[in-house]
């Protein structure tokens, strides 16, 4: 089990979840920002700093957001796992769910 990021993210990135993670597990894509599944260790320090309330334990992921639970496995597929996101940096890419996402707020 992991956290999952969902649709409040989506083109919003406000990177305080990344801030908060003491084990660099959080990335961040093209439109939005995911939890590597295997670097996560569970702490959910992440959850309550997201102001946009985006992130869930991944059995609480609300019901009308499921799909982003595959999409944050679907974005490590082929990065598999480079044991910390600061050294990678942005990943110009995004899970294939997320690009088919109409774009939101003003971005």
């Amino acid at each position: 089990m992991t956290y999952i990021i969902a649709e409040p993210c989506v083109d919003v990135l406000d990177k305080a979840c990344i801030e908060e993670c003491p084990v660099d597990c959080i990335y961040e894509g093209n439109r939005m920002l995911y939890i590597h599944p295997d670097e996560c260790v569970d702490c959910g320090a992440c959850e309550p700093v997201c102001p946009v309330e985006a992130i869930f334990y991944e059995d609480d992921v609300p019901e009308q957001w499921k799909d982003y639970t595959n999409a944050n496995y679907e974005f490590f597929e082929d990065l598999g796992s480079p044991g910390g996101a600061a050294k990678l940096g942005k990943v110009d890419k995004d899970a294939t769910f997320i690009i088919a996402q109409p774009p939101r707020g003003d971005h």
